[in-house]
């Protein structure tokens, strides 16, 4: 994920305001991956930005004085660094509300202290295995899908120019309404927010642009190529064009409430209607008329302004920007006429002039493909997220009851991981104790026998024998079995790192 190709180890934020906790998490990770520490979220937030293509996973706790985990993964998402680096949380906090919140804000996943450093180890390199598999599918369906779109978008623009060909125009009309609305809408956008535009919704009214002529087929040759002034009756049969082309998208098979033929609709209809409210067909005003019309007319305006024509000369931009600002050519929507004035003429002819073959705009597509793809995923990771809960809840309530010890040992902190009975057997305030405690209060000296058949174990054969034990606790005496296996780390040559076991009573030959 980083930019040196040659690293092998994934890199690690620790995000937490305890230094102990932060040293833990270190000392827990050295032997596999890199590790960077932020001491509370504003030091997050800078690592990002200075790290942002080299960090692989950050593990984030929730309450640090000002601010908080939660405003983190806010500014992950505003930066969109969470689509591409995983947020573990790890926090005390068990509350229901906190986790939710976590995976709404775009957490992979939520360990609870106290953790395991098996747990730990598992998680992340669970998470770092999907993200990674995650990047090479999204890569090739990205390049798949960008295809697709810019075979499509090459589609369109013939059949702009089919139109535009019929209506005896230049045959960079097209392009130059896509160009000029794209530079209209990203300046919009910069300006306000008002019309919510995504980087999808602006390729969309880009590519719908070139079909803003297309009910122009439906009008004679003499009408759309005469060189001098319509008459009233020529003029109103022009004028239906509008109406007609949204008519013939309507009628696709294709047609739905949204997407890219909603939007051709949209500009093929209403880019001749006013923000006064005196245009065609449906006498629109104001907001009334879609942000995508508005943006294509003044598009349109402007271009048959500056280009020759039959039925006039090319007028300079200084002309076409008194005309618009004058009112001469329509009424519209002045946060439009801002933006067009702010581009200017340099800026209107650079665009031009590098769009002048006609071709896609690569960066603007790309992103738009991943935003596509990346909604597909997050709508996965959140199905996903919330049947992990459930599964939580469910392996909870199923285990909570039985009245068996179950433990998981970690043998590089030397803690051991109760389960809900075994916790309450032992009278333990935390389901997390020091394995010392363990050999004290419960097996005493026979905790050896435990120790010495799990060292025997392999990686191949981790299990061991069952072993029969009478143990005495709280002055009672009872028969037990104890059921282990061994856990080794995930490496070439694997290391021994703890055990999971099960300790059930059998006295009354229930086993």
């Amino acid at each position: 994920m980083g930019t040196d190709k040659t690293k092998e180890r994934s890199t690690i934020l620790i995000v937490d305001d305890s230094e102990m906790n932060r040293e833990m998490l270190s000392e827990i990770l050295k032997d596999d991956y890199n590790t960077l520490e932020a001491a509370d979220g504003a030091e997050a937030v800078a690592v990002l930005k200075e790290h942002e293509h080299d960090i692989d996973l950050v593990l984030l706790d929730i309450v640090m004085p000002g601010m908080d985990g939660f405003e983190v993964l806010s500014i992950m998402n505003r930066y969109n660094w969470i689509e591409y680096i995983p947020v573990i949380m790890i926090s005390s906090e068990g509350d229901f509300s906190y986790i939710k919140k976590a995976y709404d804000l775009g957490a992979t996943d939520y360990i609870r202290r106290p953790y395991q450093s098996y747990t730990i180890h598992r998680r992340i390199g669970n998470t770092l295995m999907l993200y990674n598999k995650q990047k090479r599918l999204l890569k090739i369906v990205e390049e798949q899908v960008y295809a697709k779109e810019k075979d499509n978008h090459m589609m369109i623009n013939i059949l702009g120019h089919i139109v535009e060909f019929r209506n005896g125009e230049s045959g960079m009309h097209v392009h130059h309404i896509q160009t000029i609305t794209k530079l209209l809408l990203r300046s919009l956008v910069k300006k306000t927010d008002k019309y919510e535009l995504t980087d999808n919704d602006i390729l969309q009214i880009i590519t719908a642009s070139a079909l803003h002529d297309i009910g122009k087929i439906s009008i004679d040759d003499k009408i759309l190529n005469k060189p001098g002034k319509l008459t009233p009756e020529e003029f109103a049969i022009m004028k239906t064009h509008a109406a007609v082309g949204a008519e013939i998208l309507k009628g696709l098979p294709v047609y739905q409430d949204k997407g890219l033929v909603h939007v051709a609709y949209q500009i093929c209809r209403w880019h001749h209607e006013r923000y006064d409210g005196r245009g065609y067909p449906d006498g629109l005003k104001g907001e009334e008329i879609p942000i995508s019309a508005q943006v294509v007319s003044l598009a349109d305006v402007y271009d048959a302004l500056t280009s020759e024509r039959c039925y006039k000369k090319a007028f300079s931009h200084e002309k076409a920007m008194d005309m618009i600002l004058g009112g001469e050519c329509g009424a519209f929507n002045p946060l439009l006429l801002e933006c067009l004035k702010e581009l200017g003429s340099k800026g209107i002819a650079a665009a031009l002039d590098a769009d002048a073959r006609g071709d896609m705009d690569d960066q603007l597509l790309m992103r738009v493909t991943e935003e596509l793809i990346e909604d597909k995923i997050s709508d996965s990771s959140s199905h996903s997220s919330q049947l992990f809960e459930e599964e939580h809840s469910k392996r909870m309530f199923f285990t909570e009851d039985i009245r068996e010890i179950q433990f998981e040992y970690d043998s590089r902190v030397g803690t051991v991981m109760l389960s809900p009975y075994g916790a309450k057997f032992l009278g333990a305030e935390n389901s997390v104790v020091y394995a010392d405690q363990i050999k004290n209060e419960l097996l005493g000296e026979k905790c050896e026998a435990l120790k010495n058949a799990l060292h025997r174990t392999t990686p191949e054969k981790p299990e061991i024998e069952p072993i029969n034990e009478e143990l005495t606790y709280n002055g009672t005496t009872r028969s037990y079995v104890i059921k282990a296996m061994s856990l080794w780390s995930n490496e070439s040559e694997p290391k021994y790192i703890g055990a999971l076991g099960r300790i059930i009573d059998v006295t009354d030959g229930i086993n």
